[in-house]
């Protein structure tokens, strides 16, 4: 049986994952009726909220109150494949199941690349990785900025990606799509040296066809943040669009703005 203690730790890691796409807690709060400090408490663990509370934020969700007692990440993905056909099983599922903690840990990434709709400037986004049946996913939320620009819908559904991580002999490799989509793009990172070790660099590539105006491949930095929900919560307040000189001086130095991709 879980301790108070637990059930606070849990439901706040699961608050905060449902929260996560979100920009701003603050509105959050307020359309969940749920004063800001109260709700900071909950999603830092320090409480959990009363039955009726906790049957507002549920409904507002679409969750149950396994939310107090389990991981939400072990039951986000619709489907979790072990065995594609035959004919490829032997190329592709030892890569997914191979890929260890130690060589790319579960958790929260913050990540940079230059803009392929504009090219003077950055994205900083936020994944989550997970596991789940031997398989490495992850999962993320195109900013709504990023959208519009695409002249796209703004709501939760066209704005989510998902993704395998498959191991590769000097690093991973990443297929990711939104639902339903006719393009998907394909990373590869692997790990550099720094000082907490929690670094990967490496490309994104899109599968569109070549043109002389826009961009269809260039670096990618990706950082393990820390695990805790403050540091998660300004990553995800932080994604959207910057210039070279807003960038965090390592990912900037990562990314090589002023060499051309090769």
């Amino acid at each position: 049986m879980n301790t108070p203690a637990e059930i606070r730790n849990i439901f706040g890691a699961n608050l905060l994952v449902l929260s996560k796409d979100y920009e701003s807690i603050t509105a959050l709060a307020l359309e969940l009726g749920i004063n800001r400090t109260q709700f900071n408490r909950y999603l830092s663990g320090e409480s959990f909220p009363r039955p009726d509370v906790l049957s507002r934020i549920c409904d507002f969700f679409k969750v149950d109150a396994r939310i107090l007692l389990e991981p939400l990440v072990t039951e986000e993905p619709e489907s979790s494949f072990t065995s594609l056909a035959p004919f490829v099983n032997d190329y592709f599922v030892s890569g997914r199941r191979r890929l260890s903690e130690d060589v790319f840990p579960s958790g929260f990434y913050k990540f940079s690349r230059r803009s392929f709709i504009e090219p003077d400037l950055f994205v900083i986004g936020l994944i989550f990785v997970f596991r789940e049946d031997q398989n490495t996913f992850l999962k993320g939320y195109e900013t709504c900025d990023a959208v519009r620009m695409q002249s796209l819908p703004t709501t939760r559904e066209v704005r989510e990606f998902r993704g395998i991580i498959l191991q590769q002999e000097e690093g991973i490799a990443i297929i990711a799509s939104r639902k339903r989509a006719m393009t998907s793009s394909f990373n590869y990172l692997h790990r550099v040296a720094s000082f907490d070790n929690n670094f990967w660099v490496g490309y994104i590539t899109r599968t569109v066809p070549e043109s002389s105006v826009d961009l269809r491949v260039t670096r990618l930095v990706y950082e393990y943040i820390p695990q805790n929900t403050s540091s998660v919560l300004q990553a995800a307040r932080a994604k959207g669009f910057y210039t070279v000189e807003q960038l965090a001086p390592f990912h900037r130095r990562l990314l090589r703005p002023d060499v051309n991709f090769a």
